[in-house]
């Protein structure tokens, strides 16, 4: 693997993180505000854990494969 390479795969995987940082945020100011179930804040912050736990399943299920 080249270093430009791993320099994507590594600033993917931060990225990735940083979405599921800022979703765990976005719930608990829903939980704290006492949004709804329904809230825009609760279903964006699902979105984005969904979104950076996916771009890091694949992002470590292609490393693993070698590419």
């Amino acid at each position: 693997m080249t270093t430009g390479q791993q320099a994507h795969r590594s600033a993917t995987l931060i990225f990735s993180l940083v979405m599921a940082v800022i979703g765990v945020a976005l719930i608990a100011q829903a939980v704290d505000g006492h949004g709804g179930i329904i809230s825009p804040r609760l279903l964006l912050g699902v979105l984005f854990i969904a979104a950076g736990g996916g771009r890091m399943y694949l992002e470590t299920k292609r490393g693993r494969r070698g590419s």
